[in-house]
């Protein structure tokens, strides 16, 4: 039985909910379609959903259509939770774009369009409220070759129950020699172009597009038919079970949901899932599965290759990892740029108040939640202000709890510019271990790397993994700001241990020193994340739009011009553009149309001020010293950072 998962994107207010219930509607799978503005949407369960009018969770339905089962998973289109899309990109076989007919492309469609690009998604367009006044259908196809790409391919009149029509096969023969031939030779049937045009949709040479209006309910119907007959899939249910998490939940008694992707194998109850955590491998018993249909849980059997279900039992996998035969765990591209600090009652234990952020945090990695130390503070990171709101409800609703947040900063990191060797070795008395680590700079947004060039004859392999551990079991603090340190590769060269003396925490503490010793060595450059533009405006607005870029730091391309517009593509600082858009919707009367995009980490345009402004001071962070420990006359002794060198035991 084909299963397939379909995703279904698009920018605020598109209409990507109506469309959806529409779709379930035409299966069977619901009795009455809801509406956004109704706060009746069958995917739209949660009450902040429904108050607030947009999608904040990626939730999903099952619907069959003649035979197949269909997973429709309804991502959110407002940026703010653009993490929790990306997550459940990654399980999708196809993916839905819904694009105003009215409003046509804008920024987060191209969001979206990268996105679902660059995770190589199959893509079907939807042109939709063609039924409002202004809608220009053409006009948006125009603008979608333009911006997004040259391949999209208009199925009206050309795909009418299966048949490949003479338009659509030559948009086909334009794009492969080989159907070039079976064109000018016109010897090939029908089921040869459908077949055709299924490889070509699943290796994104075509992107079938459609248009209607969901509200109405015009074009629904051929659309489901196209889509029914354009995917496919070839999983392989008789291999070994291999699998995707791509979220957690937990329902109302706490109990911990893991939302898996089958993608080989059958899984049944009671067999044990095998995946790999912090280095380690985890076994754990599936205890319970269900199939997830919008806020129903249908507890069932197994799950087949294709599906898309929850499981009960497993305790510690996280979004991206992989199950079974898979070993790897994915990384996401969409991270916060922005941190915030918790606010809560005095009366509460700060205890209870990180346990719930942990579990957020479970739901929701980006949030990464930290509790700093030194100023007994909690702090999260989070990519605006709508979703501190959000949470703010979720914290008040789930967990009885009344918290605030300060308001965003920007999220800065640190690096270093040159190859050092840290030194590190802790000896107070009865304990003993000494660490060296190789620094060197990684490239820009590598994070950091780790390379074991120490002997088994040196340390033990036991050892050596303890090294590893310790160097990814938090965020290091970098000398300038006491930012999180980045873009580092650290190679383990040496390391020491006594069998009687060296006991747990003893190469933590000299390998955390040997890290401070390092960057204490090196020169040291602060981070700030830049966002990558792309703002369109006309002529008369060109001049204002380049004197505030150069204003806010920014680089940018020489620009793309036409007699009325210009296009301008670069990269900015966030912390000097995050407010932009609405400075550039008001100098252009709502005119121009800007397209923000995740640029990564760069060096810091204003680094002494930053760094004046928050006011570090390494010597007096609590969790790092640079410091080593050595024991003489059986007393342990400090030995400060540029001397500690010269004392260690396997120079």
């Amino acid at each position: 039985m084909k299963q397939i998962t379909i995703g279904m994107f698009a920018h605020v207010d598109a209409g990507k909910t109506t469309f959806s219930e529409q779709l379930l509607y035409h299966t069977q799978s619901i009795r009455e379609r809801g509406r956004v503005d109704h706060r009746d949407a069958y995917l739209d369960s949660h009450d902040l959903e429904r108050a607030r009018g947009i999608t904040i969770f990626a939730d999903q339905a099952v619907m069959s259509y003649k035979g197949a089962t269909y997973y429709l998973i309804d991502t959110p289109g407002h940026v703010d939770f653009s993490p929790e899309m990306e997550r459940a990109v990654q399980v999708m076989d196809a993916a839905v774009l819904i694009v105003s007919a009215v409003e046509g492309i804008q920024g987060h469609t191209e969001t979206v369009w990268q996105l679902l690009h660059n995770h190589r998604i199959p893509t079907f367009f939807f042109i939709n409220k063609t039924d409002r006044t202004g809608a220009d259908a053409g006009k948006v196809i125009q603008d979608i070759r333009q911006h997004l790409t040259e391949d999209v391919a208009e199925l009206a009149g050309n795909f009418e129950n299966g048949e490949v029509g003479e338009a659509l096969r030559e948009s086909m023969a334009e794009r492969d020699e080989l159907l070039l031939e079976s064109y000018m030779s016109g010897n090939e049937g029908n089921p040869f172009w459908l077949n055709a045009l299924q490889s070509m949709i699943r290796n994104l040479q075509l992107f079938p597009c459609t248009s209607g209006s969901a509200l109405q309910d015009v074009g629904i119907r051929n659309f489901l038919e196209q889509l029914h007959e354009l995917t496919t899939e070839s999983y392989d249910s008789d291999a070994a079970f291999g699998g995707r998490v791509y979220k957690i939940r937990h329902d109302a008694s706490g109990v911990r949901l893991t939302f898996i992707k089958a993608l080989s194998g059958t899984l049944k109850v009671r067999e044990e899932l095998t995946y790999l955590h912090n280095g380690e491998e985890m076994r754990e018993k599936v205890t319970r599965l269900f199939l997830v249909n919008g806020s129903k849980l249908t507890p069932v059997e197994q799950a087949t290759a294709g599906g898309l279900f929850a499981v009960a039992g497993i305790t510690a996998a996280q979004a991206g990892q992989g199950l079974g035969t898979l070993k790897d765990k994915l990384v996401y591209e969409m991270v916060p740029t922005l941190k915030s600090k918790i606010g809560f009652d005095s009366t509460l234990n700060v205890k209870d108040v990180l346990k719930v952020f942990h579990l957020l945090t479970a739901e929701d990695p980006s949030l990464n939640v930290i509790w700093e130390e030194a100023l007994k503070e909690i702090h999260i990171h989070v990519m605006g202000l709508i979703q501190l709101e959000v949470l703010e409800q979720i914290v008040k609703e789930r967990f009885q709890i009344s918290v605030t947040f300060g308001a965003p900063e920007i999220l800065y990191k640190e690096t270093i510019e040159s190859a050092v060797t840290g030194y590190g070795h802790f000896e107070p008395l009865k304990h003993y271990a000494e660490v060296h680590l190789r620094l060197e700079p990684g490239e820009r947004d590598s994070g950091i790397t780790f390379i074991n060039a120490c002997h088994p004859h040196d340390l033990s392999i036991g050892n050596q993994n303890l090294i590893k551990t310790h160097l990814f079991e938090r965020a290091h603090h970098g000398l300038l700001t006491g930012m999180p340190v980045t873009d580092l590769r650290i190679t383990l060269l040496r390391g020491a241990g006594h069998n009687e003396h060296t006991h747990g925490g003893d190469f933590r503490e000299a390998t955390f020193r040997a890290l401070r010793q390092g960057l204490e060595k090196a020169e040291n450059m602060l981070l700030e994340p830049y966002y990558r533009f792309k703002i369109k405006v006309e002529m008369d607005h060109l001049g204002r739009l380049l004197s505030d870029l150069q204003r806010a730091s920014g680089h940018f391309e020489p620009p793309l011009t036409s007699s009325t517009h210009a296009v301008v593509t670069g990269k900015v600082p966030v912390a000097t553009f995050r407010s932009y858009s609405m400075e550039l919707a008001s100098f252009t009367h709502g005119r121009g149309s800007i397209q923000l995009l995740f640029g990564g980490y760069d060096r810091c345009h204003n680094a002494d001020e930053i760094i004046a402004r928050i006011g570090y001071r390494k010597d007096a962070d609590p969790l790092y010293s640079s410091s080593s420990i050595f024991c003489a006359k059986g007393h342990g002794y400090i030995v400060p950072w540029d001397e500690a060198e010269a004392k260690m035991h396997l120079l």
